[in-house]
């Protein structure tokens, strides 16, 4: 099985996941989007909403008036997420950053998807995974997210990807040629099915089972 025909297989059992769109998405602004993707790290998405919802209140999201907060008003507001000492620069620096194209998104969406990649990663407390999904879900670049759930899948699919987050990466986009739509299809489909199938006897009894990737 390729990836194309495991991505078609997932979507035709499961059926499209609508992640993120508007109408749909859970998040009401993109800067929600920006803001949660830094306040989930190492946590679990009931503190976060505790924490957007004092963010909110106090900022409706904008990053404008993020900046303008100082940092123990930020640290009190978000204080439900935890790790806040790593994750108040972090949300300050990603903010800053946006100053730079006026807070406009339509301007960052215009730049080419490897300088984006490469500034939010020059960002502090920004990694590869974080990176790829504001890539994605926010600036509208389609990518792959190597995270732990496509890892799963991928090892009971009986594929071993590279430790290296842009190995696995390249290995995989090596195989897929993929656009926008699928990108966050496959993305969303696979953090679904992570989210249901979560150890080898799961998978053994889901519609996956005794399927095989191949990758060249």
């Amino acid at each position: 099985m390729t990836i194309d025909e495991l991505y078609h297989l997932m979507l035709t059992t499961m059926g499209p996941q609508h992640w993120l769109e508007p109408g749909v998405a859970p998040a009401e602004t993109p800067w929600e989007i920006l803001w949660g993707g830094v306040l989930v790290q190492n946590t679990n998405w009931r503190n976060v909403d505790y924490a957007l919802a004092n963010l909110k209140q106090v900022t409706q999201f904008e990053p404008e008036r993020v900046l303008a907060l100082t940092s123990s008003e930020l640290t009190a507001l978000v204080k439900p997420a935890g790790f806040y000492t790593r994750k108040v620069p972090t949300l300050q620096g990603l903010a800053a950053w946006s100053g730079h194209y006026a807070f406009d998104l339509a301007k960052i969406r215009a730049l080419p998807a490897a300088q984006i990649r490469r500034e939010l990663k020059d960002l502090k407390g920004i990694g590869d995974e974080t990176a790829d999904y504001f890539s994605m879900y926010v600036f509208n670049k389609p990518t792959i997210i190597v995270d732990t759930y496509l890892r799963r899948l991928f090892t009971w699919l009986g594929v071993n990807l590279p430790s290296s987050y842009m190995k696995a990466q390249a290995m995989i986009a090596a195989n897929w040629r993929f656009d926008f739509t699928a990108a966050r299809e496959f993305h969303a489909l696979i953090v679904e099915f992570g989210k249901q199938v979560k150890s080898a006897p799961d998978f053994q009894r889901s519609f996956l089972a005794d399927q095989q990737l191949h990758l060249h």
